[in-house]
């Protein structure tokens, strides 16, 4: 069976990309691969797991991924130490966007998690 390329961007399958991260089988190793995890889980409508690598200290109540948008690629423009910028494409009804953010992340406990955007914008 051909496993579907994980949405991150990697080339490789979700099973083996990111889908091991979101079943809990294993933990990012770096804030990149963070970043990269909880795109693809917006992807896949995966909003347990955007909670549960969100830092307790900023993160909201609950996350619900929201059904009109379609994330449709991902480019990671730099990385280094904690923050990790990129761009994020999507489709909000029919209609394309961008997602451009830095965002910051913090090793607790030996895992990562996201802080916050310390720059972001979206356009349509």
């Amino acid at each position: 069976m051909i496993q579907p390329d994980c949405p991150c961007g990697s080339g490789t399958a979700y099973d083996g990309c990111c889908g091991r991260l979101h079943r809990g089988a294993a933990q990012a190793a770096t804030p990149e691969e963070l970043m990269r995890s909880r795109y693809a889980a917006y992807a896949v409508r995966d909003g347990d797991y955007v909670w549960r690598t969100w830092h307790p200290r900023t993160r909201p109540l609950s996350v619900t991924p929201d059904l009109e948008v379609r994330w449709t690629g991902l480019v990671v423009n730099d990385a280094a130490g904690d923050e990790v910028e990129f761009t994020a494409s999507f489709e909000r009804l029919g209609e394309p966007g961008t997602l451009h953010e830095r965002s910051v992340f913090a090793r607790r406990a030996g895992r990562w998690f996201y802080v916050e955007a310390t720059t972001g914008s979206t356009s349509s």
